[in-house]
C-alpha cells in the first residue's frame, strides 16, 4: 500500500493543485492512500524547517510530499514538491493534472477559509472529547521507537479512540525524546491527538490510562545476578507510588521486557496494591520483535493456578477472545511438566527473597536432563539472550529517583512522612 503525505500552507496554489490530484489518485486506486497536513501561513517556514533537519531533508518550497512507510517504523522518502508529485502520478499511474491557473487560486483561497474554520473546530472539540492517556517509560529506548507506530496503527485501542501519547525518560535523554517526538508526529496517524514527553519524576503518569513500562535504560555495567536483582527495587518502588499517586483510577499497566520480567511484575504489584488487578506482564524479545507487545502477551496467572504460591508473579501463553482469556495448555510445544512448574517457580521465589535483601545469594536450582530438551529455536533464542544480556546494565541507585527524592526534601511537599519511608531503598 502507498501512503503519501502531502504539506503545504493553506494559501499555496500549487498544494491546491497537489491535493485535488491526490484525492482523484485516492479515489480511483484501491492502494493508493493520503494525509494532507496544512499550515497556516504564519507557522509553515519553522514546521517545514524542523522536519527537514529532523529528516535531513533539502526542500524549502510548498508543499512538501513524501511516501509515509508507516509498516517498516515510519522512515518518510522525500519525494519533493507539486512537480515531482505530478511526475510520479504520469509514471507510474498514468494520471495527470490539467487545473488552470485561476482554479488553483480559487482552491487555494477556499483552504485557508477552510483551515481557519477547522483549526476553530478542532479547539472546541477538545473540550469534548478526551484522548487516552497513554504513558511509556525508557521512551528513550530503540524498541519504543517501533513500539510507537504499532500503537498508532489503530490495531491496538481501534481507529475511533484518539490518543494522547507521553514518553517518559531520564533529564539526560531529553534530545533523544524530542527526536522522537517529532518522529511520531511525522507518521501521520489519524489517531494522534498529541504526543509529547516528560522528564520531571513528580509529574509522571498524570491521568495516565495506560502505562507501558519497559526495560530501563542503564549505564554502569554490573555483573553479580544479586545486583541485578536488588537494583530493579527503587525503581519499581518509585514508579508503584507515581502511578497510584498520579493515574487514573483505572489505570491499565503493561510490563514489558526481557531482563526479571515476572519480578518487575511482582514488585510493582506489592508497591501498587490497589491496581494489582490492572498489572500484566508481556514478554518482548529485541527491538525487531516488539510487534509482539500486544500480539503475544504472557497474562499474570493467579497464584492458586497450578499450584503457584502467593507473592509471585508466574507467566504462561494465553489466548484473549470475546473480551476474556484463557490458559493454553495444550499446544504441542509446551511441556509444562510438575518439575519444571516446581522449578520455575523455585527461581522467582529466589529472584524476590534476592531482590528484597532477605536471601544474599542467588542459586538456581539444577535442570534434570530429563526435562529439558531444547530444540534449535530454543537454542538460537539462549544463545541471543545470552548476548544481549551480557554484561548485565544497572543503575543503583536510580538517577530519577535520587532526583525526585531531593528535589522533594528540599520543600515543604505533600509528601507525607510514611509515602517517604516507602520511597527510600531498603536495607539489607
Amino acid at each position: 500500500m502507498a501512503k503519501f503525505v502531502i504539506a503545504g500552507k493553506a494559501n499555496c496554489p500549487y498544494y491546491a493543485k497537489a491535493e485535488l490530484l491526490a484525492d482523484y489518485l485516492q479515489k480511483n486506486l484501491p492502494d493508493f492512500r493520503i494525509f494532507k497536513i496544512t499550515k497556516h501561513p504564519d507557522e509553515w517556514e519553522e514546521w517545514l524547517e524542523d522536519v527537514c533537519e529532523r529528516n535531513m531533508w533539502d526542500h524549502r518550497i510548498s508543499p512538501i510530499i513524501w511516501r509515509e512507510l508507516l509498516d517498516r517504523g515510519g522512515k518518510g522518502l522525500l519525494l519533493g514538491g507539486y512537480n515531482e508529485f505530478l511526475e510520479h502520478a504520469q509514471l507510474y499511474y498514468g494520471i495527470t493534472s490539467s487545473m488552470t491557473t485561476e482554479l488553483m487560486m480559487i482552491i487555494a483561497q477556499e483552504n485557508m477559509e477552510t483551515h481557519t474554520e477547522q483549526e476553530l473546530d478542532k479547539e472546541n472539540l477538545k473540550d469534548l472529547i478526551s484522548p487516552l492517556q497513554v504513558w511509556i517509560t525508557s521512551a528513550g529506548s530503540r524498541v519504543c521507537c517501533h513500539l510507537i507506530p504499532l500503537l498508532l496503527s489503530g490495531e491496538v485501542f481501534g481507529m475511533q479512540a484518539e490518543i494522547s501519547l507521553t514518553l517518559f525518560d531520564q533529564e539526560q535523554r531529553r534530545e533523544c525524546l524530542s527526536n522522537i517526538v517529532m518522529e511520531t508526529e511525522n507518521l501521520a496517524s489519524p489517531v494522534l491527538r498529541t504526543v509529547s514527553f516528560c522528564t520531571t519524576v513528580k509529574d509522571a503518569f498524570l491521568q495516565a490510562e495506560v502505562i507501558i513500562i519497559l526495560d530501563d535504560s542503564t549505564d554502569e555495567e554490573v555483573y553479580n545476578m544479586e545486583s541485578c536483582l536488588r537494583s530493579r527495587v527503587p525503581l519499581c518502588r518509585l514508579y508503584g507510588y507515581l502511578i497510584e499517586k498520579n493515574a487514573h483510577k483505572s489505570v491499565k499497566v503493561i510490563v514489558g521486557g526481557k531482563s526479571f520480567l515476572n519480578l518487575k511484575t511482582t514488585l510493582l504489584i506489592q508497591y501498587a496494591p490497589s491496581l494489582a488487578s490492572n498489572i500484566i506482564a508481556v514478554a518482548l524479545g529485541l527491538e525487531g520483535q516488539a510487534k509482539a507487545v500486544l500480539a503475544r502477551k504472557m497474562k499474570t496467572i493467579p497464584s492458586s493456578q497450578f499450584g503457584i504460591p502467593e507473592g509471585i508473579v508466574f507467566s504462561m501463553p494465553v489466548k484473549f477472545e470475546n473480551g476474556t482469556w484463557v490458559v493454553l495448555t495444550d499446544l504441542e510445544d509446551l511441556s509444562l511438566s510438575e518439575k519444571i512448574i516446581n522449578r520455575l517457580t523455585g527461581d522467582l521465589i529466589q529472584e524476590k527473597l534476592v531482590a528484597s535483601g532477605d536471601l544474599l545469594t542467588f542459586q538456581p536450582i539444577e535442570e534434570d536432563p530429563k526435562d529439558n530438551t531444547p530444540s534449535p529455536t530454543g537454542l538460537n533464542e539462549e544463545k541471543e539472550q545470552a548476548e544481549s544480556d551480557s554484561p548485565l546494565s544497572v543503575t543503583e541507585p536510580n538517577q530519577m529517583q535520587e532526583a525526585w527524592l531531593e528535589e522533594e526534601g528540599n520543600k515543604d511537599s505533600d509528601v507525607k512522612h510514611g509515602d517517604r519511608e516507602k520511597l527510600q531503598p531498603e536495607q539489607t
